[in-house]
């Protein structure tokens, strides 16, 4: 396919707004799968994606598509994720795109995410092609949409396409529009080869299968690549497209976007951002990657059984291949054994990543309490970056405390405003701005720590306001927070992996909240069991779990009291006996109930 031929463009949007939809029309048009294989959301290929109805992973997929002019055009479409933890997807996808297609649902209007990715998208000088989806909607506002295209977003809706993704309408004009408005890709094909790796996953039987852009130069089968990074070389087995399955070709071009397959088995060789070029021929610089990843979230994963520790680490590995936002490092606990310390970028990031290690790679394993990064100062003037409870130093020696503070811009109907305000509020928020975009939509800013906003601030936000609201938030710095370790205390024992970093105001009710949900999952004992919530050596919650008793007096039909009376003196003793050397054991349903609130 000769360069002018070529586009490459990908959808970005707000979650929920039908990129997967529009890219399964896309696929059926060009008919590279049958209608018996077809099935929807054909790119969302993880079982999670499915049932969440949301994309995880960007996909690529190579369509051919004939122009009204009779020409024969190849599209290489990457489907986006639209929730904001999967940010660093979408920013992978744009690198190795020349234009976007901005879609916004006719029934929603321009959301807190379409603005986001709509700046990241400029950012990488992409062509916009704004699209509005959705107007077979009783609900659809047209009008008022197109309104908010050129007020929030400064693009001419007067170039905006009107298609329904469910129905098929005005998706042949998209394409069309696709053909014309986004340009063909540039470089040169007798240049040095220089390629994006924009992701990568694993197969069982041929190693690393590599995704890359060719910007410059032409790579075939036989040739000897050379990884920037890394430095590794490698004998090329195979190139191809993405046509759902992967499709062999004879080589791949400037502007073409498609797979190599190079017998690769060391993982840590091939880094996504990498560039690939020739061993004998290299290029003089590399390409510049996308935004670097920047963990918010972070949480340790220890295997349910210790003997899974190898299995574990192996499907780290091969997890970071095809999500490279993921974080780790190695990590112990006393009452969990090894493991590792992980950075996710948010609460939705974590969540897929324990599903995938349970489905994907059979693991059974335990998440510890999210927290995020705080930054120490001590008295002797010496700072350090906390975010593991375990590391965090004695009280009298700790100068100042920070914690990292976001932006969270909200967008809602004026309905639900005075709710989210209070919700907002009680998350410590400030109120930075508030812009009333016109009588029926109000954007607002609050800046609010980090921590807040982990652990059900996303679920409640879409609760209140009956899912309208839509969020996003960007990192602001570091302030000064009053901090403290929340410790768990099990039979007068620590637990490490409960212990948490708290706000000093909400450890109380964080505590008791934890010990109420520790009781009801910690089976009963043949002695009583305290469960309390501790900051230094100072009580502040406590629950107990009562014993079983047993009756030792069953058998005694009459005669004195004071047998029974012997008999339960005796069992007091024994019991007491059993408190000061009996073990309680944690089930792992315990760790997992500890980390959700009250209202969950």
């Amino acid at each position: 396919m000769i360069r002018e031929h070529i586009r490459n463009f990908c959808i970005i949007a707000h979650i929920d707004h039908g990129k997967s939809t529009l890219a399964d029309r896309f696929v059926q048009r060009a008919r590279i799968i049958n209608d018996r294989e077809f099935q929807d959301q054909i790119l969302d290929s993880m079982d999670i994606e499915r049932e969440r109805g949301i994309t995880i992973k960007s996909q690529a997929v190579t369509l051919p598509f004939e122009s009204a002019s009779g020409e024969t055009y190849e599209l290489n479409l990457v489907d986006t994720p639209g929730h904001v933890d999967f940010a660093y997807e979408v920013s992978r996808a744009i690198s190795s795109c020349d234009g976007a297609l901005l879609l916004v649902d006719a029934t929603q209007g321009v959301e807190a995410q379409t603005l986001s990715n709509l700046y990241m998208a400029m950012d990488h000088d992409l062509e916009i092609l704004p699209v509005i989806n959705k107007i077979d909607l009783p609900g659809a506002d047209i009008d008022r949409v197109k309104h908010e295209i050129e007020h929030d977003l400064g693009l001419d809706a007067d170039d905006a396409v009107l298609i329904s993704a469910k129905t098929g309408d005005g998706v042949p004009e998209l394409l069309e529009a696709i053909v014309q408005r986004i340009p063909a890709p540039a470089g040169s094909e007798l240049d040095p080869l220089r390629a994006l790796i924009f992701d990568s996953h694993y197969d069982p039987y041929r190693g690393v299968v590599i995704h890359i852009r060719v910007f410059d130069g032409v790579i075939k089968p036989g040739d000897e690549i050379l990884v920037w990074s890394s430095g590794a070389r490698y004998k090329v087995e195979s190139t191809g497209n993405f046509r759902i399955s992967l499709v062999e070709t004879k080589e791949l071009r400037a502007g073409d976007v498609g797979y190599l397959i190079a017998g690769i088995k060391t993982i840590a060789d091939i880094r996504v951002g990498d560039t690939v070029t020739l061993s004998d021929r290299p290029c003089e610089a590399p390409l510049p990657g996308f935004r670097e990843v920047k963990p918010v979230v972070f949480s340790s994963i220890y295997p349910i059984d210790a003997n899974d520790y190898d299995e574990l680490l192996a499907a780290m590995e091969r997890l970071t291949l095809n999500d490279a936002s993921l974080v780790y490092e190695k990590d112990s606990s006393a009452a969990l054994g090894f493991g590792f310390r992980c950075g996710f970028l948010g609460l939705l990031h974590l969540e897929v990543v324990q599903e995938r290690l349970e489905r994907e790679f059979d693991l059974s394993i335990i998440l510890t309490a999210p927290s995020v990064k705080y930054q120490i100062e001590l008295n002797d003037g010496t700072s350090l970056e906390v975010d593991n409870p375990e590391y965090y130093p004695e009280e009298g020696h700790i100068a100042t405390a920070a914690e990292p503070f976001i932006t969270a811009t909200i967008m809602t109907p004026t309905d639900y405003l005075g709710n989210v305000m209070t919700l907002c509020m009680s998350k410590r928020g400030e109120q930075t701005s508030l812009n009333y975009l016109d009588e029926r939509r109000v954007e607002i800013a609050y800046e609010m720590p980090l921590a807040e906003v982990l652990f059900d601030f996303y679920d409640k936000l879409k609760s209140i306001s009956r899912g309208y609201a839509s969020f996003d938030y960007e990192m602001v710095g570091y302030r000064d927070t009053k901090l403290v370790k929340l410790d768990i205390l099990v039979n007068g024992k620590a637990v490490d992996a409960l212990s948490q970093l708290v706000f000093r105001d909400n450890a109380a009710e964080r505590a008791r909240q934890i010990c109420r949900r520790l009781k009801d999952e910690i089976p009963r004992h043949q002695f009583k069991i305290p469960l309390q919530g501790a900051i230094g050596s100072t009580i502040i919650a406590r629950e107990t779990i009562n014993a079983v008793r047993k009756d030792v007096t069953a058998k005694c039909y009459g005669g004195d009291i004071s047998r029974k009376r012997k008999l339960l003196e005796k069992q007091k003793e024994g019991k007491k006996r059993m408190k000061l050397v009996g073990n309680v054991e944690v089930p792992q349903t315990a760790f997992l109930a500890a980390l959700k609130s009250d209202e969950s």
